[in-house]
């Protein structure tokens, strides 16, 4: 222990303590904590559930991209049931956030958008968030940007290598 003097607000006079690896834990939680509750509020500015706003963003995202999406698709991107999807779909043209249009191509099919005003009003919630992150990521220097970016993959890895059974054991996926 070095008897310098720092002057950084975190410890004032005091060396400052290494971050551990609890610390990076409890912030991710925090993260997570915070997105959730951000989500939260955008569903229910949009009056729509989890899968709702996930579906229009799913369906958002194809428009930009010049892609088309069906019940199929949805059903994939959002892993749930055919029987789901079809019941989301519903509430959400009910709603009047998303038009079924004929495929050009398939006549028999069915093409999901999601509608002007539902979209700009997304659009408008996701890309404040989106922005607001992008905002503060670009600060991290490229090599902190590969360790961040590293680290969330492996993150990723360990939460999906887990299986919880309904006696709320777990173990590793095979």
């Amino acid at each position: 222990m070095t008897s310098e003097v720092l002057t950084s607000t975190a410890g004032f006079w005091y060396e400052d303590s290494p971050v551990t690896a609890v610390d990076v834990l409890n912030a991710l939680r925090r993260y997570r904590t915070a997105e959730s509750a951000a989500q939260r509020r955008a569903r229910e500015a949009l009056g729509i559930g989890e899968n709702a706003l996930l579906a229009l963003r799913v369906l958002i995202d194809a428009e930009q991209d010049g892609r088309t999406v069906n019940a199929k698709d949805l059903a994939e991107r959002l892993e749930i049931t055919a029987a789901s999807t079809s019941a989301l779909v519903d509430r959400l043209v009910r709603s009047g956030h998303v038009e079924r249009h004929q495929d050009p191509i398939d006549r028999r099919g069915v093409i999901l958008t999601a509608t002007g005003t539902s979209m700009r009003h997304a659009l408008r919630v996701i890309e404040e968030l989106d922005a607001r992150a992008l905002e503060v990521t670009e600060h991290l220097p490229t090599d902190e940007m590969a360790v961040v970016v590293d680290f969330l993959d492996e993150m990723v890895r360990v939460v999906d290598d887990v299986d919880i059974d309904a006696g709320g054991r777990t173990a590793r996926r095979a």
